[in-house]
């Protein structure tokens, strides 16, 4: 389905949970998340999701907080899986669960894994989940290799004088490791919205860091590149530096039922009580009101919101 901007939206990004077993500096407070209806039930998000694939949709990827922590999770995604016109079913997650997990998702369908991990020293890991082990976390990717998933990512979110200084070591992973390392400007919202301006990176600063990096073909918003000797890439997510807002072709659903046609705006549309073609024209509407551009760079964000509330 086109939006009225002419883009094509084609991804669903489906919280299942605001909840999550890490604090993470940037997104979260010590005192932990704050959900703010109950989430969706199994029932609902496979609703969400039928009703999406009618719309156009043909990937949705699985959010929170972290989506790990729900005890049902493998039977939602094996039941999103099997929804008629959904190719591609992916997770992100935090990691600390997911080497019990990696088999079983696999085999309920989720084809592709996206690990957030922000640093490979194990007490800067500690420092910035307040108290995450990160032993856990590379448990988990091997876990995944493991499992055969046909594509497992990196995501690192780039924070000046924090992590800047293990670029190298992340894209070293790619010349060892089948891996996708992602490389993501720190946005300022949420807890880290009042950040020194020295917290907030351009990406340029990879390609400067590892100049022999080639570059490859974009996928999506990420701007991808390759060590010569390389098993893995290594993407660019810009959304300060160079707003990709014109190829976006996503929507979000929040866990407690709410559309958001944009990560930044504040508009929502309530799917909660709803279902067949009143879901669908539900979901067309949020579709079709998906703003022009995000406001980031001209005064911030417009949701009122954090990221483990939205889901990412």
């Amino acid at each position: 389905m086109l939006d009225t901007c002419g883009r094509e939206v084609r991804t669903l990004r489906l919280s299942v949970t605001a909840a999550c077993d890490l604090r993470c500096r940037y997104c979260m407070s010590a005192e932990g998340f704050a959900q703010r209806g109950a989430p969706l039930s199994a029932d609902e998000l496979v609703a969400i999701a039928t009703a999406a694939a009618k719309n156009g949709i043909n990937k949705v990827r699985l959010t929170g907080g972290e989506p790990l922590l729900r005890p049902d999770i493998v039977d939602i995604c094996a039941r999103i899986a099997h929804v008629e016109g959904i190719r591609t079913l992916a997770l992100t997650t935090n990691a600390t669960r997911l080497a019990a997990l990696a088999a079983p998702l696999a085999a309920a369908g989720v084809s592709r894994v996206n690990i957030s991990l922000d640093s490979l020293d194990a007490e800067c890991y500690r420092t910035l989940t307040r108290g995450g082990d990160i032993a856990a976390v590379l448990q988990g990717l091997e876990a995944a290799l493991a499992a055969g998933f046909a594509r497992v990512k990196l995501n690192c979110v780039l924070i000046g004088g924090v992590n800047d200084g293990e670029i190298g070591a992340f894209v070293a992973l790619t010349r060892t490791k089948p891996v996708d390392v992602r490389f993501i400007e720190l946005m300022p919202m949420g807890e880290c919205a009042g950040w020194p301006a020295a917290c907030f990176l351009s990406a340029d600063e990879v390609l400067r860091r590892v100049p022999e990096l080639t570059p490859l073909q974009s996928e999506g918003v990420a701007q991808r590149y390759r060590l010569p000797d390389g098993l893995g890439t290594v993407g660019l997510i810009r959304p300060m530096s160079n707003a990709f807002c014109g190829d976006c072709d996503r929507i979000r659903v929040t866990a407690d039922g709410m559309l958001k046609p944009c990560l930044h705006g504040a508009e929502e549309l309530d799917l909660r009580g709803l279902s067949g073609a009143a879901l669908e024209a539900r979901i067309a509407l949020g579709i079709s009101g998906k703003p022009a551009a995000h406001h980031l760079r001209d005064g911030g964000t417009d949701t009122d919101r954090g990221m483990s509330q939205i889901g990412g």
